[in-house]
């Protein structure tokens, strides 16, 4: 079964600095039948304007990836990490017994546009730790690119979760599929663009779960950039 859920129907805050839609329950923003969908349970779309960020705050026991969509990422931790992430990257922090952290958009006209994702941890007080890996688009071009997984597979960066997450671009004629286990979910979350998911049109920030479904096709993108995740049921 597959439930489109449209970009309008995600929750949204707007700070003045940062303009937020969140598609699970998150913050001020609660919704008892979206709490997240399998282990998956944040992905908070923010636009972070320019010479502002979230201060210095803490998390424990999950796994927090960023996506960059545009702009640049600064991000700076109590693990002594103080990096930049620009749009093909892909970093993970796993929080474990506890982190602080801050990130901030230092540059004086641009606004950062990011997808924070948060996956519940299958191992918990682990040692926070961080990573980050950059993905060009030709490794993404008209293929779904592993990009986070339990195993660090293919080059991906590790996460501390049963959950498998890929990205790839489709414009055209590229078509790609994914196998699901038994016992598993997806969830396709359309960064940009329009894409089919299993025969049906999403548009830009809308999202496909899927449930007791075999497989995710993709096909028919228009300058289409996804994010799709294989998830514990």
């Amino acid at each position: 079964m597959l439930t489109l859920r449209t970009s309008q129907e995600r929750g949204y805050a707007d700070h003045g600095w940062l303009k937020s839609f969140h598609s699970f329950s998150f913050a001020g923003y609660y919704d008892p039948k979206h709490m997240g969908w399998g282990n998956l349970r944040v992905i908070n779309e923010d636009r972070i304007a320019p010479g502002t960020g979230f201060g210095t705050h803490g998390h424990r026991d999950m796994e927090i990836v960023s996506y960059v969509i545009s702009g640049n990422l600064a991000h700076k931790d109590s693990m002594g990490n103080v990096k930049g992430i620009p749009p093909g990257d892909v970093q993970r922090m796993s929080a474990g017994s506890g982190v602080q952290h801050s990130e901030f958009n230092h540059a004086p006209n641009d606004t950062t546009h990011f997808l924070q994702i948060w996956i519940e941890p299958n191992v918990k007080g682990i040692d926070p730790s961080y990573e980050q890996k950059t993905f060009a688009d030709t490794e993404k071009q008209g293929v779904l690119r592993l990009v986070a997984s339990p195993d660090a597979a293919q080059g991906s960066v590790k996460i501390h979760a049963d959950a498998r997450m890929y990205s790839g671009l489709f414009d055209g004629d590229q078509t790609a599929t994914l196998e699901l286990g038994a016992r598993r979910k997806g969830y396709v979350h359309l960064v940009r663009g329009v894409l089919e998911v299993n025969g049906t049109v999403l548009q830009s920030g809308d999202a496909a779960l899927l449930h007791e479904e075999s497989r995710i096709t993709l096909a028919n993108g228009k300058d289409a950039e996804v994010l799709v995740f294989d998830l514990q049921d």
